[in-house]
């Protein structure tokens, strides 16, 4: 039975999780890879108790707030999914995003939101890039000859997974997202892949024998790459890895890790050092200005993408705590301590807190680099380590920086800082979802004051947002 199409709809605004929005009747239906203000028929794909899904299958208008999209792989690969949308109406839409978060989520009607900060660069702004192998190739019409068969490149593929496609891995000749020489390094590999005959991985049965592959560069020059092996076949990950340091010889660490499970999940699992520095690293001017920081980033460290926005986003976050020189922080989340030492130099002292034990090691080790004396780090969860006896001994929080994952902060962690009582705190966050919500938990003893939405990652629907909040009502110290 032919799916039922809607005739001449016009798309009404940009969701947050990369699909524009329609309605038909009251009902909101989502549709991928059109813009706010094109009129099209949209094909109904699914039906949800509460939404519909469509696809556009014939455009009447095209919207003014359209641009041309540069990536051969837009409509299929799933990054970058507004790049159609000129980068000022992206910005607009992820102002918005901010500002219904708070109003609907965190129901704090007024609020004063700075206008977005746009990211520097709108192409190669990644430090990081992971590929999946797969035996499993998504084919376009391309890819087909006259006859009908595959093309000569058979089945295998490395690149990014379909969206909502688990075992299908798009091609990509080449992504916008990462700079030199992140493409060729993805384009020899596959290529040696294939004349050497190497298996892809199949994640329907779990077997072939290469499996990711993750590069991460740095503003410094440095260029680590990590390869993901579903066995540890020594003699044919020897000669891959020989093969690309002699055609790569930029490559300053190299590593591979060993990953027998069935799932993707690495982190957990040794990372083996082949070649090169066990590191790369970046450096950052100080939100002082006095000194430049550098910091050591290992295969699982944790590091903003895009680099240049993270001095921005962290400006902006220091900014808005309005320090004087005198105050106690406490950096949780504190990763490898970067928003730690970007501060250290404009505070009397910091408190890093941080859940992973390696990344507090690092933290330790970036701190002793650039010679820092004023943080101390803790390895824990933050509704643990936040007790009374521990602010008795670290001293009392003037100011609580916190930058969570986007799942934001658990109730027990809110409740925590809810018990210090710092007189500000200053929320970090990659989802204002999430982020409105935790707010909204915290409004019976502190007032949001300001937001500062920050553009991290042009041409998806993800935006960073800064929260400032201060304590309602003094309390006696």
């Amino acid at each position: 039975m032919q799916e039922k199409v809607f005739e001449n709809v016009t798309i009404l605004d940009a969701g947050s999780k990369g699909k524009a929005i329609a309605k038909i009747g009251e009902l909101v239906i989502f549709v991928p890879f059109v813009v706010p203000g094109d009129v099209v028929d949209i094909q109904l794909v699914r039906k949800k108790k509460s939404y519909l899904e469509g696809k556009a299958i014939r455009f009447h208008k095209y919207s003014e707030k359209r641009q041309d999209a540069f990536c051969e792989h837009f409509g299929i690969c799933g990054g970058c999914r507004w790049q159609n949308m000129k980068y000022e109406e992206q910005l607009f839409y992820k102002q918005k995003q901010v500002k219904d978060a708070i109003q609907r989520i965190g129901k704090i009607e007024y609020a004063n939101i700075h206008p977005i900060l746009p990211s520097p660069e709108s192409m190669y702004y990644r430090n990081k890039l992971e590929y999946s192998f797969s035996n499993h190739r998504w084919l376009t019409t391309g890819d087909k000859t006259e006859a009908g068969r595959v093309d000569d490149k058979g089945m295998n593929a490395l690149g990014f997974h379909i969206p909502l496609l688990y075992d299908k891995v798009l091609d990509i000749n080449h992504c916008y997202l990462q700079t030199d020489p992140s493409n060729a390094i993805r384009l020899e590999a596959r290529k040696y892949a294939l004349e050497r005959n190497l298996s892809f991985y199949d994640v329907r049965i779990w077997k072939g024998f290469l499996r990711n592959l993750l590069i991460r560069t740095s503003m410094t020059g440095n260029v680590m790459v990590i390869f993901v092996f579903l066995t540890d076949d020594k003699e044919e990950i020897k000669l891959l890895l020989d093969h690309m340091l002699s055609k790569f010889p930029e490559i300053t660490s190299m590593y591979y890790v060993i990953n027998g499970k069935k799932n993707d999940v690495i982190t957990d699992l040794p990372f083996i050092h082949y070649h090169g520095d066990p590191y790369i690293t970046e450096k950052m001017i100080t939100f002082n200005k006095e000194n430049e920081v550098e910091f050591q980033i290992r295969p699982a460290s944790f590091f903003q993408t895009n680099t240049t926005q993270a001095f921005n986003l962290y400006r902006k976050a220091a900014e808005c705590a309005g320090f004087t020189g005198d105050e106690t922080v406490y950096d949780l989340y504190s990763g490898i301590g970067t928003i730690s030492s970007f501060i250290a130099g404009s505070v009397k002292k910091v408190i890093g807190i941080e859940s992973v034990p390696s990344a507090v090691e690092d933290a330790w080790g970036n701190m002793q680099r650039n010679g820092i004396t004023n943080i101390s780090f803790f390895a824990g969860e933050t509704e643990k380590l936040l007790t009374h006896e521990f602010i008795e001994q670290q001293g009392k929080p003037d100011i609580i920086i916190t930058d969570p994952p986007r799942a934001g902060m658990h109730e027990k962690v809110v409740k925590a800082i809810l018990n210090a009582a710092p007189r500000k705190i200053v929320y970090v966050s990659c989802n204002p979802a999430t982020q409105a919500r935790d707010i909204a938990l915290m409004k019976v003893q502190y007032d949001l004051i300001e937001c500062q939405p920050v553009d991290m990652f042009p041409h998806t629907q993800h935006v960073e947002n800064i929260a400032l909040l201060g304590r309602k009502i003094p309390l006696i110290e």
